[in-house]
């Protein structure tokens, strides 16, 4: 991507949308201003055009073969809409240097997350892993790995806030847990040194190398922290039940699915448990609200983004969500951008055992979908910059130089 001597992106947006984007970690509705930003897709090269106009038709068209097609087409339109924003958002954005305020924010969230759970249980809150009052367990994580990529390829950035704001998101990651989140650090940081070309730097793995470092050496010194523990270890904590149960649920309607945001009572590994709130939550006996009971299968997801699409959409569905999928990897390779190769390939890994692309989430999906933008425009903007440009130098160049001068020999 181009960028200045002083490591700042050549498009910035005002000072209002980056204190959005800050705000937004910590008050997600807030990302719902993307809505404004559809008109962008408009100036998308063509193919990248065609690829969203196929993802949204399949979408709609896979809510005609459910059980209800009439509810599942109106929440396949919303859902598709919705992606559609956060991708313009990213289109608005142009650079994923723009998104370096989101930082802020998860900062906060970090802060808010000890802070509550030390407060309202001690240590022992910390040993059943880092939570905070709306953020799950593993999406905690998960932004911590986002908030170390942020401050890893944070250009021109003053070094003692880096490490400061860095080792506060390694602890908030150790202490959560999380091994969905691991996976993607790892594999977004190695995308990001592989395939960033001649701008390869090794230090964009000191991520990865500094969780794992810090991760064995809890272990070998016996430091009696359980999240570390659990995160060295390779259980599944039942997502092969969830796997089987989301198969079988596609199968009871496999062209279209069951529908958007219905497959929940098929998943019964999860719908048994009935309603319930964030772990950090229920551990200090905060139960559902009855009204927000009726709706507890909507949130409940089948632990793998490609076997919850095809139970929600299908054969058709899925199809155009691999397809987005494979043309944003796509796009993200030839850009070379670190840190939107991190957030794609990182994000598509952790999709293996969870489900970090459905929307609505706590901003960390609505990121994902935006990174597709970013790299959307960004392969336009470098199919751009290597279209040749004869005419001009024809008409300025080769027209006013002398005749013999092509075959005049040297003197």
């Amino acid at each position: 991507m181009t960028q200045t001597q002083a490591g700042q992106p050549v498009f910035t947006p005002p000072r209002r949308v980056g204190w959005l984007i800050a705000l937004v970690p910590v008050f997600p509705p807030l990302y719902l201003a993307a809505f404004a930003c559809l008109g962008r897709l408009r100036t998308l090269p063509l193919a990248a055009r065609y690829v969203l106009f196929f993802f949204a038709g399949t979408q709609l068209v896979a809510a005609l073969f459910t059980p209800r097609p009439l509810l599942s087409l109106g929440l396949a339109a919303g859902r598709t809409l919705l992606i559609l924003a956060m991708i313009a958002a990213g289109v608005y954005l142009r650079d994923s240097r723009n998104l370096r305020p989101l930082l802020w924010g998860q900062l906060v969230i970090f802060v808010t997350a000890w802070g509550y759970t030390l407060g309202t249980q001690g240590f022992a809150g910390v040993q059943e892993r880092l939570g905070h009052p709306y953020y799950y367990i593993v999406s905690l994580g998960l932004v911590a790995v986002v908030a170390l990529w942020i401050t890893v390829f944070w250009w021109g950035g003053r070094l003692w806030w880096r490490v400061l704001a860095g080792m506060l998101a390694v602890v908030t990651f150790l202490a959560a847990g999380s091994r969905g989140p691991l996976l993607a650090l790892v594999v977004g940081s190695l995308a990001a040194l592989g395939l960033t070309g001649r701008q390869r730097r090794w230090w964009v793995l000191v991520p990865g190398v500094l969780v794992l470092a810090l991760a064995a050496l809890t272990s070998t010194l016996k430091v009696p922290l359980e999240p570390v523990e659990r995160l060295l270890n390779d259980q599944t904590s039942g997502r092969e039940q969830v796997w089987r149960e989301a198969v079988q649920g596609w199968q009871t309607s496999p062209v279209g699915g069951v529908g958007p945001y219905q497959g929940g009572p098929y998943l019964t590994f999860l719908f048994k448990d009935g309603c319930q709130l964030t772990p950090t939550l229920e551990r200090n006996d905060v139960t559902c609200p009855e009204s927000v009971s009726r709706w507890s299968s909507v949130w409940l997801i089948a632990h793998n983004v490609w076997l919850h699409w095809l139970l929600e959409t299908g054969i058709v569905g899925t199809l155009g969500l691999i397809t987005i999928m494979g043309y944003a990897l796509w796009c993200a390779v030839l850009t070379r951008d670190p840190l939107t190769l991190a957030l794609l390939f990182g994000f598509t890994a952790m999709n293996v055992v969870d489900v970090v692309a459905a929307l609505p989430s706590q901003h960390f999906a609505e990121l994902w979908w935006a990174a597709v933008g970013l790299t959307l425009v960004a392969s336009g903007r470098r199919v751009a910059d290597s279209t040749p440009t004869t005419t001009p130098r024809l008409e300025g160049a080769e027209f006013l130089r002398p005749a013999t001068s092509q075959t005049r020999p040297s003197p």
